[in-house]
């Protein structure tokens, strides 16, 4: 990447527009139409591109949509790389998922802006991304994983049980949140019970895992 004081250079400037520019013309174009009935053809046509330029930019036709959810693949584990001591692991996760609550952050499931639940609806009546927001979810788990054993060491098994679990609860939460927006209910009604829910998931988590630092894993043996 070219960077200049600090910004990035002409080229790497034009390379984001464009990368933009087809994302936002494949999502209007899917939500209008729906995924299945536009074709790569016609997402290059509305951006201005060529088919060659768009799949330089997105290898896949879902990924065009998922890509706008990548950088949360890794989220979990940077909270946990990030959380200051003493802060137990899945304290410091428990406390970003509230925050995002409070903060509609439409991972959680918890953002009823239109668009927002359009795209959501969209993702969960889709198979094929489905699919793809299945392989985010396997990818969360591995960099949860890594970041356990490195901050916390955390036997290399039980970091990826724990994993597992930390990443399915958020994934339950999240998708029980969007469900019950996508049958009308608004975002600020549905969060004293989003809370009341991310509370009682981690509590479970806490009882049930202890402290991730200290285990009784056999394979550390």
């Amino acid at each position: 990447m070219c960077v200049v004081d600090g910004r990035p250079g002409l080229r790497e400037r034009k390379k984001r527009r464009t990368h933009a520019a087809i994302s936002d013309a494949a999502i209007a174009l899917f939500l209008e139409h729906g995924f299945n009935q536009v074709s790569v053809a016609q997402v290059a046509e509305a951006a201005e591109v060529s088919k060659r330029t768009l799949f330089a930019y997105f290898p896949t036709k879902e990924d065009l949509v998922v890509h706008r959810l990548a950088d949360h693949e890794t989220e979990t584990a940077r909270v946990v790389r990030d959380r200051l001591p003493p802060t137990a692991p899945l304290t410091a996760v428990r406390q970003h998922f509230l925050k995002g609550l409070d903060d509609r952050d439409p991972i959680t499931g918890l953002n009823d802006h239109p668009q927002v639940l359009r795209l959501t609806r969209m993702i969960l009546d889709t198979p094929s991304l489905v699919a793809r927001m299945e392989g985010f979810k396997a990818g969360a788990e591995r960099a949860l994983a890594d970041a356990l054993q490195e901050t916390a060491a955390t036997p290399e098994l039980t970091a990826r049980l724990a994993a597992v679990q930390i990443v399915a609860v958020q994934w339950a939460l999240a998708q029980d949140n969007a469900a019950r927006l996508a049958y009308g209910e608004p975002a600020d009604a549905r969060h004293p019970g989003a809370v009341a829910d991310a509370d009682h998931a981690f509590t479970l988590l806490e009882n049930g895992l202890g402290d991730l630092s200290r285990s009784r894993d056999t394979s550390a043996r």
